[in-house]
């Protein structure tokens, strides 16, 4: 019986100067600044966050106090915290309109009609703009000053042109959650409508002629082919869009400033922080913020489900 060879043991500088060991250093090495910066200012914002939302603290951590739920408890009984919830709620509805829309237009863009990469280009160009270039455009054309001495705008000098009186579209608490749903479904629908054309577009011709040969309609390729096939897709899409309604920011603070019953949640955590410098109560909203966005994610990739 032949003896066993005894293999020597490498030491750390082999191992390092090895394969194995130039491999794992190289990941580590590329990873190490990614990781780095995600803790600096990432993780450890994120607790200090956390500790901050049970406190009571100005903007500079001079006078810090204690105060457990106290936060909390003011945002969920508080009115003027509650109606950013409620403005939330034109939003979120508007982006299921967004996506019923950008899903119905791409499913036409993707069937046989003329200069359809044209229409592409038309629906995808505001995406492309700058978001405060587009809440600039919209506020001008919804109306020209204050919208209460001076009514004037491209709108309603259309309307007026016909006969009809103007409007104060920007002043009236009533309707001014519809023109900034407006103005953000006309901003975002173009990102949807290319995803989808995208995800239609990989299915495979294969299922549309085995389709077409049982007599299937356009309805019911749509719901029996098209649906499953991007079922992914659009459970992302409105994952992103509930995240962008709860969230939204941009547009009702440059057109309208947050008045005339137009506030967000991010918006009056902003000026809870920065105005009136509770950041505490801030913090705690921007928790509150991160744990509906969450539960929105889980409920939805449970609804969204991919069934076996």
């Amino acid at each position: 019986m032949a003896a066993e060879t005894v293999r020597p043991k490498r030491t750390f500088i082999q191992w390092v100067k090895g394969y194995t060991g130039q491999k794992y250093i190289t990941t580590v090495l590329f990873l190490l600044i990614p990781l780095v910066l995600l803790i600096l200012f990432t993780l450890i914002p994120a607790v200090n966050m956390g500790i901050f939302s049970f406190q009571k603290r100005d903007q500079l951590g001079v006078s810090v106090e204690w105060v457990g739920f106290d936060n909390y408890v003011r945002l969920f009984t508080d009115s003027s915290y509650l109606s950013t919830f409620e403005n939330s709620i034109y939003y979120m509805v508007g982006s299921f309109i967004q996506q019923g829309l950008a899903l119905f237009i791409a499913t036409l863009l993707c069937s046989k009609i003329k200069f359809a990469n044209v229409f592409k280009g038309v629906l995808f160009f505001p995406y492309m703009m700058n978001g405060v270039a587009v809440s600039l455009i919209f506020r001008r054309f919804f109306q020209k000053g204050d919208g209460i001495t001076n009514t004037e705008g491209t709108l309603n000098s259309i309307l007026m042109m016909f006969g009809a009186d103007p409007v104060k579209w920007l002043s009236n608490p009533d309707i001014v959650n519809f023109c900034l749903v407006f103005a953000s479904i006309w901003r975002y629908i173009g990102f949807d409508i290319i995803m989808y054309i995208g995800a239609i577009q990989s299915i495979s011709p294969d299922v549309y002629e085995a389709a077409d040969l049982d007599g299937a309609n356009a309805w019911q390729r749509f719901w029996y082919i098209i649906f499953p096939s991007i079922r992914p897709i659009v459970a992302l899409q409105l994952i992103l869009a509930i995240k962008g309604a709860v969230s939204v920011f941009e547009i009702p603070y440059i057109i309208t400033g947050g008045r005339n019953g137009t506030s967000t949640f991010v918006i009056k955590t902003i000026e809870t922080a920065f105005q009136y410098q509770k950041i505490g109560l801030a913090s705690a909203m921007a928790i509150v913020l991160l744990a509906i966005i969450i539960i929105i994610t889980v409920i939805q990739k449970a609804f969204f489900r991919e069934r076996k």
